[in-house]
């Protein structure tokens, strides 16, 4: 079953989501007491709209005789991208053609009967900008790293401390082995990028 906001709330209360919004947070009140639009994060009808952290985001980079390895990852194809900052909020640029990793700025503990599914904001994909669909499975705890593909010829703005992805929170039978009673290879994720793991 698809969980609605009133469990989403409920949970969140009891540490599911830190920090946590209970409503659809659409601007901010800037401190000249002015109100500025930002892509929406919070609670919403069946899900909630996690943020782009601004403290990390890397870009794939073109290291000719270089492939791609996911078992034996190089983070050399990897650069810092730096974060920018004009009236409009806080912004990493995604150059056309080319994929992203940032964080989560959210922190998840999620329920032992719960998986969550990570899927994009509309608002981004009409701006071509593609979020890679992830699950975080029962007991899972962490920043979730999010993949972001920007599949147009111009280069694409994502705001930090915006809203970057709806998750939703799928309840089933209880599982025998969660992700944590199998010691998964992401869980406690920090702060920060987590790279491919074997």
């Amino acid at each position: 079953m698809l969980k609605n906001d009133r469990w989403i709330i409920e949970q969140a209360k009891q540490g599911m989501i830190e920090p946590f919004e209970s409503s659809l947070v659409r601007e901010i009140e800037l401190p000249d007491k002015k109100f500025r639009k930002v892509l929406s994060y919070g609670s919403s009808s069946y899900g909630y709209d996690i943020r782009l952290s601004p403290k990390q985001f890397l870009i794939f980079r073109h290291i000719p005789g270089t492939v791609v390895d996911p078992k034996k990852f190089n983070p050399e194809n990897l650069e810092s991208v730096p974060l920018h900052h004009d009236e409009n909020g806080d912004y990493f640029i995604i150059p056309a053609h080319s994929y992203g990793l940032g964080i989560a700025l959210e922190k998840l503990i999620v329920p032992p009967n719960i998986t969550i599914i990570c899927l994009g904001k509309s608002t981004y994909a009409r701006c071509s900008i593609i979020l890679n669909a992830t699950p975080a499975e029962a007991c899972w705890r962490g920043n979730l790293t999010l993949e972001l593909s920007n599949s147009s010829s111009a280069d694409c703005r994502v705001y930090a401390n915006e809203g970057i992805a709806q998750l939703l929170f799928f309840e089933g039978e209880p599982c025998d082995v969660t992700y944590e009673d199998r010691l998964g290879k992401y869980q406690d994720q920090p702060h920060q990028v987590v790279l491919p793991r074997v």
